[in-house]
């Protein structure tokens, strides 16, 4: 299967999930044959919205000033895998910290 851009030239194998009796396939990949890639770091973004803002308006800005964003309240927000477009999804409130929940996963092209 190919990586779709992500590292030309490098390819990867889809992974099953043992079977009923909790044994795997001879052949078959789990999660632990990944191990060498687990410590690769990769950057997350979560896209809220857009905005354009001249810069005299953004020079005037202060604590407490308010950005118009292109998106409405409750409208999915974009999430990011190292520049790449990888899943929509909703902002939660967990422990007075943002986070995001994926509700949708974008298929690679």
């Amino acid at each position: 299967m190919s990586t779709g851009g992500i590292n030309p030239g490098v390819e990867f194998e889809e992974m099953t999930a043992p079977g009923r009796d909790g044994q795997m396939a001879a052949g078959e990949k789990t999660a632990a044959d990944l191990e060498a890639v687990f410590d690769v770091p990769v950057r997350i973004s979560v896209v809220l919205g857009r905005a354009k803002v001249p810069v005299a308006n953004l020079l005037k800005m202060d604590v407490g000033s308010v950005v118009e964003l292109d998106r409405q309240v409750g409208e999915a927000v974009e999430i990011y895998v190292n520049d790449r477009l990888v899943a929509r999804g909703e902002i939660i409130l967990v422990e007075n910290r943002l986070g995001v929940t994926m509700t949708e996963i974008i298929k690679a092209a």
